[in-house]
């Protein structure tokens, strides 16, 4: 079950929702919780019964390693804590990719495990690092165990994020929060949930098709003409785009139907004007995680250039494994250590020599934003590609590099280029000038953490977008419905691409 689903629609938010709504007439806090929490395990359940006893073991260990914690701080105690997480995250996700490779390796034939990656495992492993981490250096007192239960399982990211910190939801499980602002809670949670339902079903999957054609046939071996390669590339950097952005609104909108507010994680990142302003808006959880528990310990910028240069590529490429056990995430996270470093390079040398002072202002934010992008669409094709050779194919028919190819298979593809570079030009414009959901309803608090954009919001000015009236109403109600009549059309429900990591 998905969020973009009819049985999550139709099946299971209602009776959640009610449930939540009479216990908050009621005032039972506790019983909000543990019907949240229920509500949760019966979401993951409907993945996998199986998968949900090692969810619920890794629940109650973490939270026994937590209480070992807060009552001493023992590093010894913190070591078994994190090894035990990953550890359990490595053999779930990466023993195969470790037999393949060893046999590749050495000519070896060992047998495969045929291990099935649990759901959301990547996401509740790294949450109750955080947690573990920040007990043990003192930001986190011992909270009860509901709080904590609901802390990791809360269905609105559970599965694909964000990466949430104890810091983000658990102070705002309490009947205070529960009860506040049920008609704007509702109406800003109703919009979210309603823009993201459009920006999956309509934009992602619409444009899902060339991309999916383009690289099944380079994975298959075929070389591909230059404006395929193009066009498949493109297609991914729109629809990773789309769907990524609308389960990040449908999470904020499921969330605060509940009246929780969730950490921003994804804020116009093809806005970008550099590697490293991208990074500050795509997944900005994993970044924020990365950055606090993985590159800071590793000394961060504190000791010198090089080092400085070594710990961010090291982050970079740990990040691209984290998303999956594949050489091609592997290549797409050296590739991004590789931009920042890049950036970082050049910031602190060309960027501050005044070199292009002369030039105006409006050509260089131009030309900052072209470059930044096309480097992100070429890390894409790694990220896209199901094998190396697949992604070599595509970026050779990107740079013109295809010397054959068979040009029956390509026919259906390069039928009507021009109807989709037509979408192209308006999915472009939605994404570069059109406010963002957050920014849309930002009157409202739609995140926990607006401090993070407030540079991105004092950009608008003083415009208000969304508001509580008739008809933003009709608004919603439209585009909403639009995207559930697009889901009668679809002939297979399509996951969100987060939903694999």
């Amino acid at each position: 079950m998905v969020f973009s689903s009819l049985e999550f629609i139709y099946l299971f938010l209602p009776p959640t929702l009610i449930g939540f709504l009479i216990l908050r007439a009621m005032g039972w806090e506790r019983g909000i919780i543990w019907w949240l929490i229920a509500a949760s395990l019966a979401f993951y359940a409907w993945w996998s019964v199986a998968h949900l006893a090692l969810l619920l073991g890794s629940v109650g260990v973490n939270y026994a390693f937590h209480r070992e914690l807060v009552r001493r701080k023992s590093k010894a105690v913190l070591a078994v804590g994190i090894t035990a997480n990953l550890a359990t995250l490595a053999y779930f996700k990466y023993a195969d990719f470790l037999l393949q490779n060893v046999n590749a390796a050495v000519g070896a034939e060992l047998p495969m495990l045929g291990i099935i990656l649990p759901l959301a495992i990547s996401f509740y492993t790294f949450q109750q690092i955080s947690l573990l981490h920040d007990t043990y250096v003192g930001k986190v007192e011992e909270c009860d165990f509901s709080r904590y239960f609901l802390f990791v399982v809360f269905f609105p990211q559970l599965i694909a994020g964000p990466i949430v910190l104890q810091r983000d939801t658990i102070p705002q499980f309490k009947l205070a929060i529960f009860q506040s602002r049920l008609f704007v809670n509702l109406t800003v949670g109703g919009t979210l949930f309603a823009i993201g339902l459009f920006k999956k079903i309509v934009l992602a999957d619409g444009i899902a098709p060339i991309a999916n054609s383009v690289f099944a046939l380079a994975d298959s071996g075929q070389a591909v003409p230059l404006e395929a390669a193009w066009m498949g590339a493109i297609a991914y950097t729109f629809q990773i785009y789309f769907d990524f952005s609308g389960y990040c609104d449908m999470a904020l909108g499921l969330a605060r139907l509940f009246g929780i507010r969730l950490p921003i994680n994804f804020y116009s990142p093809y806005k970008a004007l550099s590697i490293v302003d991208f990074w500050r808006r795509w997944h900005m959880t994993l970044s924020r995680f990365l950055r606090e528990y993985l590159y800071i310990p590793l000394g961060g910028n504190q000791k010198g250039e090089t080092r400085r240069y070594i710990n961010l590529f090291a982050t970079m490429v740990l990040g691209g494994l984290w998303h999956g056990a594949s050489w091609n995430f592997v290549i797409w996270g050296m590739l991004h250590g590789c931009f920042l470093t890049v950036n970082h390079a050049w910031s602190g040398s060309v960027g501050r020599s005044g070199l292009f002072d002369a030039v105006p202002v409006v050509v260089r934010r131009a030309s900052a934003q072209a470059i930044t992008l096309l480097a992100v669409i070429i890390a894409w094709v790694f990220f896209r590609a199901e094998t190396f050779d697949g992604a070599i194919l595509v970026l050779e028919g990107m740079f013109g590099l295809t010397r054959f190819h068979q040009v029956s298979l390509w026919d259906p593809i390069l039928a009507d280029t021009g109807l989709f570079w037509s979408q192209c030009l308006m999915l472009a414009f939605v994404v570069l000038f059109a406010p963002n959901a957050i920014e849309l309803v930002r009157k409202y608090r739609p995140v926990v953490d607006m401090h993070q954009i407030a540079e991105g919001l004092r950009a608008l000015g003083r415009k208000t977008f969304w508001r509580p009236s008739p008809a933003w109403s009709v608004a919603g109600f439209v585009v909403a419905l639009t995207g559930i009549i697009q889901m009668y059309r679809l002939d297979d429900l399509t996951e969100f691409i987060y939903f694999n990591f």
